[in-house]
């Protein structure tokens, strides 16, 4: 018996316009984005003025929606800019503003009733209570704490069926409470809490050794921190990676799937968003037979990050995935900008690029045709063929594979 359901709206970052095209060619439902301030991450390009109608009204086109970002917890010097940005939003046609200061929610019934209210990830929600309180506010839709396993997202999604909610699959975790961290601002005086972190906790660091031992059980160290031949990365956390439950996760119904990173490349969003928009649609039909194996979808995930990716909270107990011994990841080394003369198509390079190496081509549907060593050809910019092209470069990209539109990405 095959049945099918609602999908949840995939919602991915755009941190730039780049990353932008990349969440909508890739197979995002919605984008969230923010101005250059406090949208808790100043260092991404963000969108404001001109750039951010036009981005909206370009989403919008390609049937996307779009969430605006004013979740840093703002001083009252900053409280001029927050009405200003937020006067703003209905001109815009802005479908969601994501907050978490009560004080920006305050304002924004004020100022820009007529935008939905969701509340940020950064407002901590984990318990009836505080939905209920939220809901009496006029939020719309909440983003679940990260740090809640998946009953308790099941019993909240379940207890509240006029309510929205968001749940985070995929992306960095950050080491404090729903990322309420104060390192950054200890060490650097740049707050995480206004967007300005500069993420020490992913510093590497030397003269460190640390052993703990619980003082009761006395059954060996629960914690040993200990430094490599140099320095070591001692604090960087895992990243969240919830593809292999996907199916799971939809059918607990929530409004959205969130994926992390707006201050990530387009070649991160558009991998990332093409991985789970690819399983959210396997998602959509249920049959008599077992999950498919998720090891594929990893596997592309592996090309993503730097860091072990698991199951965060999610879990009773916490799932690493093992990346194979012989796993070599491929970074993307261009994206496809517009077709030239005699077939070829212009490229923007990202990595260093040999023609002597095979590569791939990054379609939507998790396609990836491959460029094999011989059957494609690299002209730089002065249309010379070449065996190499450089990051920062355009050059010219010569092969059969039928599929090239504009803002694919190749990795090699």
């Amino acid at each position: 018996m095959m049945m099918t359901h609602v999908l949840p709206e995939l919602l991915a970052p755009a941190g730039g316009r780049e990353q932008l095209e990349a969440a909508i060619l890739y197979g995002a439902d919605a984008v969230y984005l923010g101005g250059s301030a406090l949208s808790l991450r100043a260092k991404c390009q963000g969108f404001d003025g001109p750039e951010l109608a036009e981005a909206v009204a370009f989403a919008h086109r390609s049937g996307v929606r779009v969430y605006y970002c004013l979740n840093a917890m703002p001083f009252d010097k900053h409280l001029p800019l927050v009405e200003e940005q937020l006067e703003s939003l209905p001109d815009l046609g802005i479908d969601g503003l994501i907050a978490a200061d009560p004080g920006v929610i305050h304002l924004s019934r004020r100022l820009c009733p007529s935008v939905e209210l969701h509340l940020s990830t950064q407002a901590h929600s984990v318990n009836a209570a505080a939905v209920e309180f939220w809901k009496d506010f006029g939020v719309k839709r909440i983003n679940l704490a990260r740090e809640l396993d998946r009953e308790s997202m099941r019993r909240l999604i379940g207890a509240f069926p006029d309510m929205a909610f968001e749940i985070f699959v995929h992306g960095a975790m950050c080491l404090s409470l729903s990322g309420h961290c104060l390192i950054s601002e200890w060490a650097n005086r740049r707050s995480a809490n206004l967007g300005l972190c500069t993420q020490p906790c992913r510093f590497e660091y030397r003269g460190m050794t640390l052993t703990v031992e619980e003082g009761v059980r006395r059954d060996g160290p629960f914690l040993d921190v200990c430094q490599g031949e140099d320095f070591s990365a001692v604090w960087a956390p895992m990243d969240l990676c919830l593809v292999r439950w996907i199916r799971e996760i939809a059918g607990m119904h929530p409004a959205a799937l969130k994926l992390e990173g707006r201050t990530k490349s387009g070649g991160y969003v558009a991998q990332v968003t093409d991985v789970y928009r690819t399983a959210l649609n396997g998602a959509s039909v249920q049959t008599n037979v077992d999950d498919t194996d998720g090891d594929a979808f990893v596997g592309e995930l592996f090309h993503t990050s730097s860091r072990p990716l698991c199951s965060g909270f999610f879990l009773p107990q916490r799932y690493v995935e093992r990346m194979p011994e012989d796993f070599r990841p491929h970074p993307v080394v261009a994206r496809l900008i517009e077709p030239v003369r005699n077939g070829g198509w212009m490229v923007q390079v990202r990595s260093p690029w040999n023609a002597g190496n095979s590569a791939s081509l990054l379609l939507p549907g998790m396609l990836r045709p491959e460029l094999r060593t011989g059957t494609y050809i690299l002209e730089n910019h002065r249309g010379e063929k070449t065996d190499r092209l450089n990051p920062g470069m355009t050059g010219i990209l010569y092969c059969d594979i039928p599929e090239l539109r504009p803002g694919l990405y190749v990795r090699a």
